[in-house]
């Protein structure tokens, strides 16, 4: 049988046109599973979810070496994960969590997030700890991807360390939530070895108008650190680190910044501030040393993975190659607005090498872990970079326009109260009515030694003149006092308070319209304090304060009628300790500086200053909340006290054994 070309041409194109066909069914079939796959797992019953869902999993543990009989005592190494998941409407930026550990977790490790609170890893969360997104900080919504899951989901994969639950049970925090402003989370449904948690936003709060960019609004916070890129190369940025003190009564002397880089970075230059180390070692070798090969690193600053920077001096203000940066070489100092607001600001350029796969212009990544401490300051805790809208100065060509930096990111720093132990001052408290002074607490501000002496007693009780000898040579004073008083004298004798500045409150008079105390402040440390202020505050008192004799004092009502006091021109400075000739017979003696204060009494508030109410609930040195003494004078002695009722009772038994013997 014989076919004509025609239909055999029409028999291959049949053939073909199926083929193709087929293949672009299965090459269809293919891309389906694909998209099946990358379809994100949630629990069933949660498809309706309509914001962020947080969905925590317990993977596995192990018991870690040593091995302990004790269950409590025995630690396990655990494996678990968090989803975060965008299934709202609106983007999610700069996401952060928080998870609720209670069995004493150790996090040794967050894959795809760094802590909040900027510590290094190995770190305790057995109190909860919160985790902030790095890299991918924001979760972009699935109607802006079309569902493309790497821009709509994270996942954390976290290692650690816990105590105190032997299996079966598994270790599970007590609860999940979502830490960005504006949601609100019910408690987590809980299962087994999972829980989790859908958080929408809060119908209660308006939406903020006046945000006309991509990126967040900058936050408030005690101290900001802005990070602005101005200029951008394939391997190269400059930025402008500019720190601001916000609180009223936060400050910094000497300040010292750190932080991590998280990508190889390294500092190629400063101007107006510099490094401590001059350290190159980290860029000769590894990827840094083998993509700049040829680079003359001489002349680099600083390739530490971890930097520390420090503020100039004033005279390098206007050195062309280290100074010429507005608000820069101050000496790290940062005062509060409320004292002067021309020097609460600090800032410096740097500028910033990067290495592959970040050869980019626009591919720019902030250091993490960002810390800054002082001399006697505040202890701060920075929280992890969030991108804000570009920073806007003035036009350098002097003409009416604004100019934006390329990038901006914001580090918020806000004060953390000390805690038992941790105070870097303290304060001591005596009265007209009381012949003992109440010496610091014991460990007030720490204890490393403790062979020879006891942190668990109380600090014994002093003559007033003792307080001004170290407590070092206070022993013989302590104990000649306590035999004079009657006191136990405890063996061995309590440890000091090894505080660098201690303050005094005497409480001097009190009569019908008013009364007054005497401040003093002792300097320990071998350092002079320039420009110094305290504050202190009262639970009643402090709306009546009147006057300042030797210092300049000013009554913050805005602050719970807080009384902010500094040195006069001239008294601006808090000497340090000078050393005497003799430990045993001349002692050292500490910078002092003193002024008594006054206050008038008020219907309103007034005040019972035999009870206590002369004495201070909270004070500051430079922006430090110092400890306070656990116990305060008392009209009628330390010791006991005795009613009116009862004495009279004495007295008029004593009246009738008079008149029985006569």
């Amino acid at each position: 049988m014989k076919l004509s070309w025609k239909v055999v041409a029409f028999m291959l194109f049949l053939f073909h046109s199926t083929n193709h066909i087929s293949l672009a069914q299965q090459q269809g079939n293919d891309e389906a599973d694909d998209e099946a796959e990358k379809q994100p797992t949630i629990p069933k019953g949660q498809e309706h979810c309509k914001g962020i869902f947080i969905w925590y999993n317990f993977i596995s543990r192990t018991k870690e070496f040593p091995r302990l009989k004790n269950t409590i005592a025995q630690s396990w190494a655990f494996k678990s994960r968090v989803t975060i998941l965008n299934m709202g409407t609106s983007e999610l930026q700069a996401w952060k969590i928080f998870i609720g550990f209670q069995y004493k977790e150790i996090l040794v490790s967050a894959k795809g997030a760094v802590l909040t609170s900027g510590v290094d890893f190995p770190a305790p969360v057995g109190n909860g700890t919160y985790l902030s997104g790095y890299p991918q900080t924001d979760l972009e919504t699935s109607i802006d991807t079309a569902n493309e899951l790497d821009k709509i989901q994270v996942k954390v994969e976290l290692r650690g360390t816990q105590f105190g639950l032997k299996p079966p049970g598994n270790p599970m925090p007590k609860t999940i939530k979502l830490a960005n402003y504006g949601y609100k989370c019910p408690s987590p449904t809980r299962r087994k070895a999972s829980m989790y948690v859908c958080c929408v936003k809060d119908p209660k709060l308006k939406a903020n108008k006046t945000t006309k960019t991509k990126f967040l609004p900058r936050q408030k916070g005690d101290l900001l650190i802005s990070y602005d890129v101005s200029q951008a190369y394939k391997n190269n940025y400059l930025a402008q680190v500019t720190i601001e003190n916000r609180h009223p009564l936060g400050r910094l002397d000497h300040w010292n910044l750190t932080w991590e880089w998280m990508r190889g970075e390294f500092i190629n230059s400063l101007k107006g501030a510099y490094v401590r180390k001059v350290d190159i070692s980290g860029c000769l070798n590894g990827k840094v040393g083998e993509y700049y090969g040829d680079m003359d690193f001489s002349k680099v600053l600083n390739c530490e993975k971890k930097p520390i920077l420090f503020d100039l001096p004033p005279e390098k203000a206007d050195d062309a190659q280290m100074g010429k940066i507005p608000f820069c070489c101050r000496n790290g100092t940062l005062l509060p607005e409320t004292m002067d607001s021309t020097k609460s600001k600090s800032a410096f350029v740097i500028e910033v090498f990067k290495i592959p796969p970040d050869l980019n212009r626009t591919t720019i990544y902030p250091p993490h872990k960002w810390k800054i401490v002082g001399d006697l300051n505040p202890d701060y805790r920075c929280g992890a970079p969030i991108r804000v809208e570009p920073a806007q100065s003035p036009d350098p060509t002097g003409v009416e326009a604004v100019k934006y930096a390329i990038a901006s990111w914001q580090i918020v720093c806000n004060i953390s109260r000390p805690t038992k132990g941790n105070s870097r001052c303290c304060v001591t408290f005596s009265a007209y009515y009381n012949k003992s002074a109440i010496p610091c607490d014991t460990c007030a501000c720490g204890c490393e030694d403790t062979a020879k002496c006891n942190p668990n007693k109380p600090a014994m009780l002093l003559p007033p003149e003792a307080l001004l000898v170290p407590f070092e040579n206070r022993s013989v004073k302590a104990k000649a006092w306590a035999q004079i008083q009657h006191f136990k004298v405890p063996k061995p004798l309590p440890c000091g308070d090894n505080c660098g500045v201690s303050i005094n409150w005497h409480v001097s008079s009190d009569y019908k319209q008013g009364w007054a105390a005497r401040l003093t402040l002792f300097n320990w440390k071998s350092i002079n304090f320039q420009n110094w202020f305290t504050a202190v505050q009262f639970k009643k008192a402090g709306s009546g304060y009147e006057r300042m004799f030797s210092f300049n004092a000013t009554l913050l009502k805005e602050l719970n009628n807080t009384i902010f006091i500094q040195g006069i021109e001239g008294m601006n400075y808090l000497i340090g300790k000078k050393n005497g000739s003799d430990p045993e017979n001349d002692p050292d003696v500490p910078g002092k500086q003193q002024s008594v204060v006054t206050f008038k009494k008020s219907g309103k508030t007034w005040p019972d200053i035999a009870k206590g109410d002369g004495f201070p609930t909270k004070v500051l040195f430079n922006g430090e909340e110092c400890a306070l003494p656990s116990r305060i004078p008392v009209s009628t002695g330390i010791r006991f006290s005795v009613s009116l009722s009862l004495l009279f009772l004495c007295k008029f038994v004593s009246f009738l054994l008079i008149q029985r013997l006569n």
